[in-house]
């Protein structure tokens, strides 16, 4: 299990998980996205799918909603299968804190060698979910 860093948000947890249990939120801020790291974003409420570097064609699925708690997603078509929590707990009325939670089915050779980008990658996404205008939406 790889877990990113708690990010502190500046919104409640109801407009955070709002917008991230929908992924048509997310074409909002696509441009923000590097276009060498991430080409093709597709999005729909259930649904991400994108192309990336040495790993083709992915996609990551809403399976669960636990409202204002937690989402959980799994990767549809991916070179390594693997779930994804993004946990989201209040710190106040207008505040909240996440963390991703990344679980990949790997041997051990195999996590050895992706390990280190797979921690740099949850830790990219979680600094961008935490930077989102929840307040724009």
């Amino acid at each position: 299990m790889i877990e990113s860093k708690v990010q502190q948000i500046p919104y409640s947890q109801e407009s955070v998980f709002n917008t991230l249990s929908d992924f048509n939120n997310l074409k909002l801020f696509a441009d923000r996205i590097p276009q060498d790291q991430l080409k093709d974003l597709k999005f729909d409420s259930d649904s991400l799918s994108c192309s990336v570097p040495m790993a083709g064609q992915v996609t990551l699925r809403i399976i669960e909603r636990q409202p204002c708690k937690c989402i959980k997603l799994v990767t549809d078509k991916s070179p390594v299968s693997m779930t994804m929590w993004i946990q989201i707990v209040p710190t106040g009325t207008d505040s909240c804190k996440m963390k991703l939670t990344l679980d990949a089915g790997m041997n051990g050779i195999m996590a050895k060698m992706i390990e280190k980008p797979l921690r740099e990658g949850i830790e990219k996404i979680a600094f961008a979910f935490a930077s989102i205008p929840y307040s724009k939406l």
